[in-house]
């Protein structure tokens, strides 16, 4: 107690918000080399376990009445589905599973995330990063597979003057090598300001006076992030079914 009241006369913070995304070997010692087990590979694991439990081991059964497990993988089966179907054309359907592995994981890490002492994998950006480039590579390589180099008519805007048309160029090239740092910046800082703030309020929990606030505003805040858990997977996916769709159909 009176190294914290040191630390409060010091002018620091007792409480620190950010150490909630520290990542930690799980053996032992400080050093994290490239095999290192931590706190990420933990709830990264723990993540894709439940989405094999789910997906697979709760609707091998394919019971006529649905398990919670059952109707759960039907839903997500059925609304990623019909985004990919919607939004990107029923020639993207062949890239369903990808798209729907995306949204399990996203989904699944978001949730964990929401779970007292637990580590949200989808708060660092090395994790966002990673599924950000893996999605602008493979719309990249489909784009000029599927229609070669008629997939550079996604950056000369047809409809807008001729004069204007290589500015114009210039700036959609700009702006769609600027996708993955978006997508990924977009829903991994949702997710770490969410958590901190819970964090911040949760440190004021300890202070009698305003004890009562604090509580209320970790209940509200704690409600949003399973708002957010679900709403940031989402918006993740469709932005991919959405960049997909430029790679099928560059022209429209």
């Amino acid at each position: 107690m009176a190294s914290e009241a040191h630390g409060a006369e010091e002018g620091g913070l007792v409480f620190h918000p950010m150490d909630q995304f520290i990542v930690k070997p799980l053996f032992g010692g400080d050093h994290i080399g490239l095999f290192t087990i931590t706190n990420v590979t933990l709830w990264m694991a723990i993540a894709v376990l439940g989405i094999i439990a789910m997906m697979i081991m709760g609707t091998r059964s394919r019971a006529i009445v649905p398990s919670r497990s059952q109707s759960i993988a039907e839903l997500a089966y059925g609304f990623i589905y019909k985004m990919v179907e919607d939004v990107a054309g029923k020639d993207a359907i062949k890239f369903f599973p990808y798209i729907m592995t995306l949204f399990m994981f996203i989904v699944f890490a978001n949730f964990l995330g929401l779970i007292p002492m637990s580590f949200t994998t989808t708060s660092h950006f090395a994790v966002t990063v990673v599924l950000a480039l893996l999605v602008f590579l493979t719309v990249t390589i489909v784009g000029f597979v599927k229609n070669g180099v008629g997939f550079l008519g996604l950056f000369w805007v047809s409809s807008a003057p001729l004069a204007l048309r290589p500015i114009l160029a210039i700036i959609e090239l700009i702006s769609y090598f600027v996708r993955p740092v978006s997508h990924s910046i977009r829903l991994a800082g949702n997710v770490m300001a969410g958590h901190a703030v819970i964090k911040v309020f949760a440190g004021f929990a300890a202070i009698a006076v305003v004890s009562p606030v604090s509580v209320i505003a970790i209940t509200a805040m704690y409600g949003l992030e399973v708002l957010v858990a679900f709403i940031q997977a989402y918006v993740f996916t469709i932005l991919t079914c959405v960049y997909l769709k430029d790679a099928l159909h560059p022209s429209h």
